[in-house]
């Protein structure tokens, strides 16, 4: 979609992916974008402008869009407009990936309704950067967002989450992880979990322990920061020798041993390495 040889980009919205604190976790691309658009909007305008000038990226004579959840309906008509008469916008979040619990949303959906590309410039994620520290299981993982603040809805809310067969990922206020990860250990049981704070920043940490164990430390401590909770999924339901053996027998007619044993003990949550000997063992036989 971009044009940068040419010295500017094509019409049209760029998502740009910026740090989540360390401010040197941008690509090269996103600085590139920032340099090259038209119009530059942003969740919180004094971040992004910060972030430029760590970056040497002079913003000039082009405007700078506040574009944030209570004034997206006011803003947008703006936005839409400028990328109508042929403009190229570029829209970052106040930290991390636009749209993931941030604002954005309606202003990708508004450029599809509208035929207006619509690219990104993908970066850092307090998720993603979470999942790769914590040491719990990825292969299959869902982002819950923030929970409400009261504990009644909280424990509604987990409770639909109970038997989801995956790592838990939330956000969390700091002044409301303690009563959270209560309520987690109550409605999902004293499943392990971490909570991850500051990630990327200079006091990052990684508490890991089960929910109640980090409800009883953080609850008499000062928490600061931004913080990403994972719980561990629900232990797997009793599976048997049999049941494994008849969806690797299923999953084999159609495909190689080395898939059906990632897909079967993907399916169970089982280690792969002895389901995967039990499908060399059923392959042997055929």
């Amino acid at each position: 979609m971009e044009n940068l040889r040419a010295g500017r980009l094509t019409p049209g919205l760029y998502l740009v992916a910026v740090p989540i604190g360390n401010a040197r976790d941008i690509t090269l691309r996103a600085l590139d974008i920032l340099r090259t658009a038209d119009v530059l909007a942003a969740e919180d305008t004094r971040s992004l402008r910060r972030l430029m000038e760590i970056h040497g990226v002079p913003l000039g004579d082009r405007p700078l869009v506040s574009y944030h959840e209570h004034n997206a309906e006011r803003a947008r008509p703006r936005l839409m407009a400028d990328m109508l008469a042929g403009k190229s916008v570029a829209y970052a979040s106040e930290a991390g990936t636009p749209m993931i619990s941030d604002p954005g949303f309606d202003l990708v959906r508004a450029c599809v309704e509208e035929g207006v590309s619509a690219t990104t410039a993908p970066g850092v994620s307090a998720v993603i950067t979470a999942l790769t520290l914590a040491g719990l299981p990825t292969d299959r993982f869902l982002f819950a967002g923030f929970l409400p603040n009261a504990s009644g809805q909280r424990k509604n809310q987990l409770r639909a989450l109970a038997e989801v067969p995956a790592t838990l990922v939330f956000y969390e206020s700091p002044k409301r992880v303690a009563a959270m990860l209560r309520d987690a250990a109550e409605v999902l049981g004293d499943r392990q979990s971490v909570v991850c704070r500051e990630l990327t920043k200079k006091f990052e940490e990684c508490l890991r322990g089960s929910l109640s164990d980090l409800c009883d430390t953080l609850s008499d401590t000062t928490v600061k920061g931004e913080i990403v909770v994972l719980v561990a999924r629900a232990d797997s339901p009793n599976i048997s020798e049999k049941d494994v053996t008849v969806s690797l027998e299923e999953a084999l007619k159609t495909m190689s041993v080395r898939d059906a044993a990632d897909f079967v003990s993907q399916m169970y949550a089982l280690p792969r390495r002895p389901v995967y000997q039990q499908a060399m063992k059923i392959g042997r036989q055929d």
